[in-house]
This record gives C-alpha cells, structure tokens and sequence, in this order.
C-alpha cells in the first residue's frame, strides 16, 4: 500500500485526502479553501491534528428523540459506559450554558460546545435553539455544533443558520431503504409511528435533503455512518461516494458498539462488531471518495475535555453552582492559550514544510521496506505519555518507507490503574493483546516487566524509550531503526506486487 509522502512532500502534493484521510498529516487540511479551512483546524472533532490540543464538551439538554436505531438504548444517570446516548445528568438549557461556561474558564483548550443527545437535538428544537442562543451571545468564542439523525434536520436548517452554526455532524447509515428497515424499527414522523421500509425511506430523504440545503447555505456538514457487519458494511461505500458529491467534507465510519450488557436489540440479538482491522479495511475503501475521520471516540452526550478523556466528574451540576464565574476575564485567558496552541502548529507544520537537507544523505537509498503498525499509549498532546498499565486506548499508526498515517483507536480496559492490585490482569492483558490485532510495536512511557514478557510472545514489540517524545518523531524513528536493521523486509507478495 502506498503511503503519502508526509516530511518532504511539496505543497502541491501535502495534505491529500485519498486512502490517508482528511486530519492524519499535519496539512491534511490544505486541500480545503482557507475559509473552510480556518473553521476546521482548531476544531477537536473534525480534524485529527487539532484533538491532541483542543478539548470539546457536549451538554446534555436534548433527552427525545424522533427515531429508534437497533444499536441505542438511552441512558440516563449512567456514569459506568462510554458511548453515544448515554449521560450522567440531563440539563435545563441554562444550566447547560452555566456548566460551559464553567468548563471553557477552566479549561482553556476548550473550543466547541455540541449538543448530541442524549436523544436527537433537533427532536428538542426549543430547548437546544435556547442553548445555542444563550451560548451566542455569552460565549462568543466558543464554536457551537450539533449532531443530528437529520429527520427534523430540513425544518430546522433556517434556525441553524440564524444561530451561526457553521459545524452540523449527520448520522446517515444507508441510502436504501431496504438497508435502513434493518437499522431503524421505527420513526415518530408527522404526529405518527411510522416501521419498516418506509420508515427508513422517510428518514433518508430528509437527510439527503437537510444534506443538501445545509452545503447550500455553506454549513460545514460532517456524515456519521454505524458500520454494522452484515447489514451495511458492504453499502456504506456507496453512502460515501454519495454524501460527498452532496457536499458533505468529511466521513466518519464508526465501529458498532452492541455488548449484551448495554440493552440495545444488536447487543440482545447477538449482532457481532466488527474488528479493527475490518473497521480500517472499510474506511480505507470508503477514503477514494471521501475525507475520513479516524480518530473518533464515540463520545458520551455529556462528554468533557480532550478526545479520549472524560472529565464531566468535575463539572457535575452541584458543583457549579458553587464555582464563581468571571468569563469576560476567561476569554482573555483563552484567547491567550489559543494564539499560543495555533503558533506551535504553525511552527510544527512550517519545519514539516521546510526541506530537510539531511534527508538525502541520510536515506539516499531507502530499503525496500513494508509498512509497519505502531501502537502508542498517550494521554494527548501529540506526545508519547501514558504508561502501558493506565491507557484506556492506544492510537495505531501505519508508517511506511515515505510517511506515516493515523489509523485510529483501539480502546482497552486498563491493565492496571494507579498502585493498587491489578485484580483481574491476566485476562485484562490478554484482551488488550486481542484488542492490538495487526500492530507489531508498543510504544508507552513505562511499561512492567509482566506485560512486556506477554507483548513480545504475542509477538509484539514493547518500547518504553521514546517517553515523551512527539508521536509522529518516535514513530519515525522506531520504522527508520528497524528497517536499518533489516527487519522490515516486504513480504514476497508486496515485492511481487510493486514489480507488477
């Protein structure tokens, strides 16, 4: 598989959107106009770059929903599960906008506010609009989005635009409706409950329709799709290729969640997930004609802090209450840590930019070598920090001859929290393994003597010596060592296959 050029390439080739996807490099964004451009790339949700620095937060104030998809069960008062639909606290709409004023003064990176649930923001119209409006106006530099399963969508795209939303997030899981009779039992449309295939045939017209009005009105819309092994995954790329020429900029193909325990009928049925690797597999096929997300967390309703951390413990209602609240001086804070955060990018995608004058000399004859998975255990900030035993996930990374690429996370209970006994951490550690199919080294800041004898018999290389270092500098420097050494070799196929 050919990989992009990411260190030298020049401008005209950076930042391409084929099979490395949209955010994996650090100008994957230059194919977009600057004015697109400049929305996005701060923003922790759609670019992969900008979730290593910025912090979002969703306030859950939209508890209804218009539709019933075969991989939900709300829940509310739920603090034990991370996944969509599920909250800890439902909000009035100005204890939503107290809570994110109170989480944007205290935590600076933040930069978006979304509204995602707990049921569909669009199904709740006045209370998410009252949100937005409130937000708009106290909270001027914060970016506000929504998410949406696009039924109320069209009715509702005129407020949307009245309120500057500029960022709308669309769950589309097929464009037939036989398909979509398999994914919806049911929609509640025009003061009824509509089933089957004509329910799924209702609810796909008005996504397409809100689809297309939305990019009409130059609203930045990103598609969700839920792929669900044996139901859409062979169709999805077609819902790909079609949102795109619809307007859409960026696709976001998630892996189904349905453990048992969640409630959902997919969970209860028995429908599998699909693996990694099977995840990957689509989203590459879907990347030829369209801008992938990977770094997607299947975040709560009510989701707080960096991507992949949860800090919504710390703002729960009772407590902000007593907190004291001086925005006008956060915002000169923010705007401060902001400017700061964007001129490290600048200067970080400036040396990338710039010609490396060592590079001929030293790789002037590159070894054939096949692209290698890399694991790493980090707790942001695009740095290698997190120590094996506390990672909740790790990020996987092809890196080939030529460049790297962002392939996603894998998320894993946690081998060992803190100093306490590990219980169970046999069966832990061995899950963790399962959970790393296909990836070949582990890079953390610390890992124990146990599991690095476990993670070199499966056959996967623990590294503890690049801590701290920047992702993309240690992942470089790991494929580089090891194709010096020989050991990266392609296989006798990929050898075959580059001679052809």
């Amino acid at each position: 598989m050919e990989l992009p050029v990411i260190s030298n390439a020049p401008p005209a080739l950076a930042g391409g959107c084929s099979e490395s996807g949209c955010g994996t490099a650090p100008d994957a964004l230059a194919h977009l106009p600057d004015h697109i451009r400049a929305k996005v790339q701060d923003h922790p949700c759609y670019s992969e770059e900008a979730h290593h620095h910025f912090a979002r937060m969703h306030v859950a104030v939209a508890p209804a929903c218009n539709i019933q998809c075969n991989y939900c069960n709300r829940k509310y008062d739920c603090s034990n599960e991370s996944r969509p639909g599920v909250v800890s606290e439902l909000m009035t709409p100005n204890q939503a906008v107290r809570k994110t004023l109170a989480v944007a003064a205290a935590i600076p990176q933040m930069t978006v506010l979304g509204i995602a649930g707990p049921g569909d923001p669009l199904a709740n119209p006045e209370r998410t609009f009252e949100t937005f409006r409130q937000l708009s106006e106290q909270a001027p530099d914060i970016k506000l989005c929504v998410s949406t399963n696009g039924l109320a969508l069209p009715d509702c795209v005129e407020e949307l635009a009245r309120h500057n939303i500029d960022h709308v997030t669309i769950t589309i899981n097929c464009v037939d409706p036989g398909i979509g009779a398999k994914i919806y039992p049911w929609i509640f449309w025009q003061n009824r409950r509509i089933r089957g295939v004509e329910a799924a045939r209702i609810l796909i017209e008005q996504q397409q329709k809100g689809l297309e009005m939305l990019t009409a009105r130059g609203i930045l819309v990103k598609v969700n799709s839920v792929m669900i092994p044996g139901i859409n995954d062979k169709h999805l790329e077609e819902v790909s290729r079609i949102v795109k020429a619809k307007g859409a900029f960026l696709h976001n193909v998630m892996p189904l969640i349905a453990e048992a325990g969640h409630g959902t009928y997919y969970g209860l049925m028995g429908q599998r997930e699909p693996t990694p690797l099977e995840l990957e597999a689509l989203q590459d096929a879907c990347a030829g004609d369209m801008s992938m997300m990977r770094h997607c967390r299947q975040c709560r309703a009510d989701a707080v802090g960096m991507l992949g951390e949860d800090r919504g413990a710390e703002f729960t209602l009772d407590k902000i209450e007593t907190m004291e609240i001086d925005y006008a001086a956060a915002m000169v804070e923010r705007a401060k840590v902001h400017r700061e955060i964007a001129d490290n990018l600048e200067m970080k995608r400036a040396l990338q930019r710039a010609p490396k004058f060592d590079a001929p000399a030293r790789r002037a004859d590159p070894p054939a070598s096949r692209s290698l998975r890399i694991a790493v255990a980090s707790k942001g900030g695009g740095l290698v920090n997190e120590h094996f035993g506390h990672a909740h996930e790790f990020l996987v990374y092809e890196v080939g001859p030529s460049g790297h690429r962002f392939l996603g996370h894998r998320k894993c209970t946690p081998y060992c929290m803190g100093d306490t006994s590990c219980g169970d951490g046999e069966t832990v550690l061995g899950q963790i393994i399962a959970s790393l199919e296909g990836v070949e080294v582990l890079l953390a800041s610390k890992i124990g003597f146990e599991p690095w004898a476990d993670l070199e018999r499966a056959g996967i290389r623990p590294s503890g010596e690049h801590a701290m270092e920047p992702i993309e500098d240690a992942i470089r420097a790991v494929y580089d060592e090891l194709a010096a050494a020989g050991k990266l070799d392609p296989a006798p196929a990929e050898v075959a296959a580059r001679a052809a």
